[in-house]
């Protein structure tokens, strides 16, 4: 399970516990505002039961056995998860090692040199689409799907498009489930009583995760067991521990916290944490900004402002016990380049050093740095930290007084969008 040790931040006071632990119960209780979306809390034990989750397995051997690339088509909730757990299991170079379906991400932008680049990549391999969209009608993953059905339908015959087109969208509604029915694509359901930004362990995440060879069965067995560890109403439980130090910094003038990650791998990690707080915290003029910080690379350019900047940042620093690979640094004769001082160690040991060092320094220029530590990058660790995170998002955002599950300022540029390119 996850270790939090908050000695770099101190512990947050009982009147703050107190209040940590209340929401939590009223996340629980499912009597908040929003409880209606609380779905993601039973779907760990519940979902793997389901005729749908063995489809879901069904379909991702599928595209494994036939499929060269599987494009992914959504954006926020509805890529973020997948993404971020293709890229930690199996790193963010998959796309180039040999035997996995190679994995594309579209739809989450209005890139059409990014689009243009992965029809490029599709020539002459076998391609299966999946388009998650709830209703259908958000632009970017809308008008990415059209273009891509067009380049599908070119390719393929409308039969065998039926096959290589999988929808992941609403139950029973919706432009893209009217479409779906119509064509006769195969479809998956974002259930009504999750929204997107919680939906990585529904088919809107799994899927993708399964096609490119993650064993989802192990991410829902720890999620499972995550979600009755951090669901205690406990002082010492690390998810509420986690958003009752983060909202006593929040309260003495911290508004912004910084995750740190330990290399490219975990970087949608981040990402998708991000949109989590995002869309959750951010309400009412009230909300702790989520930023990232990959170690070290971004001390080149953020250290600075985080050392010695504004004092407005709190930090949680992700790291792992147990590493994916190891390198050992070798000695040379002449020591050409001064670097003999770190000969016989393994590259961890000297990411280990960086990450201990960024810590000590940012806690002594008055940054409070809290520590998430995580046993392994492996299925089990992934679902842990999705429940991990989940939950103590809820926490957080009852304590703040808003609802955690809508985003009503996300529809503000859509409007404006809209009027701009002349829909009625």
């Amino acid at each position: 399970m996850i270790k939090f040790n908050c000695e770099g931040a101190g512990r947050p006071d009982i009147s703050t516990l107190t209040e940590a632990i209340e929401a939590l119960k009223t996340l629980k209780s499912k009597s908040g505002e929003g409880a209606e979306f609380t779905g993601w809390m039973e779907l760990p034990g519940d979902y793997p039961k389901t005729e749908e989750y063995k489809a879901v397995k069904e379909v991702a051997a599928e595209i494994r056995e036939k499929a060269q690339v599987l494009i992914v088509i959504g954006i926020g909730g509805s890529y973020l998860g997948a993404r971020a757990a293709i890229e930690m299991l199996k790193s963010s170079r998959h796309n180039q090692e040999p035997g996995n379906p190679q994995v594309y991400f579209l739809g989450n932008g209005l890139d059409a040199f990014d689009i243009y680049q992965v029809l490029r990549l599709c020539e002459d391999k076998s391609v299966y689409v999946n388009v998650i969209s709830k209703s259908g009608t958000t632009l970017e993953p809308a008008l990415g799907f059209r273009i891509i059905r067009e380049y599908m339908y070119s390719r393929y015959s409308a039969e065998e498009c039926k096959q290589r087109i999988i929808a992941t969208t609403d139950k029973a509604k919706g432009v893209l489930k009217g479409l779906a029915d119509e064509v006769g694509y195969r479809t998956f359901v974002v259930p009504d009583d999750i929204g997107g930004r919680y939906s990585v362990l529904t088919p809107v995440g799994l899927l993708p995760m399964a096609a490119a060879g993650i064993d989802i069965d192990k991410v829902m067995d720890a999620a499972a067991k995550a979600q009755a560890e951090y669901s205690r109403e406990s002082s010492d439980n690390p998810a509420l521990l986690y958003a009752a130090v983060r909202e006593t910094g929040y309260r003495r003038g911290k508004t912004v916290e910084i995750q740190s990650y330990p290399g490219e791998s975990m970087r949608f990690m981040a990402e998708w944490w991000k949109q989590l707080y995002g869309e959750s915290e951010g309400k009412g003029r009230k909300g702790i900004f989520p930023a990232s910080c990959q170690i070290t690379a971004d001390l080149h350019s953020l250290g600075q402002f985080i050392q010695d900047g504004e004092p407005i940042i709190q930090e949680s620093m992700v790291r792992f016990e147990e590493p994916a690979a190891k390198l050992e640094v070798k000695a040379t004769e002449a020591n050409e380049d001064g670097l003999n001082y770190v000969a016989g160690k393994d590259m961890n040991q000297v990411l280990l050093a960086a990450q201990k060092g960024t810590m000590e320094a940012h806690i002594a220029g008055g940054v409070p740095v809290m520590e998430i530590v995580l046993e392994r990058p492996d299925e089990a660790t992934f679902g842990e930290m999705v429940l991990f995170y989940e939950i103590a998002c809820g926490i957080s955002c009852y304590m703040q007084k808003v609802n955690p599950f809508n985003q009503p300022g996300v529809e503000d540029y859509k409007k404006n969008m809209f009027r701009l390119l002349g829909k009625k």
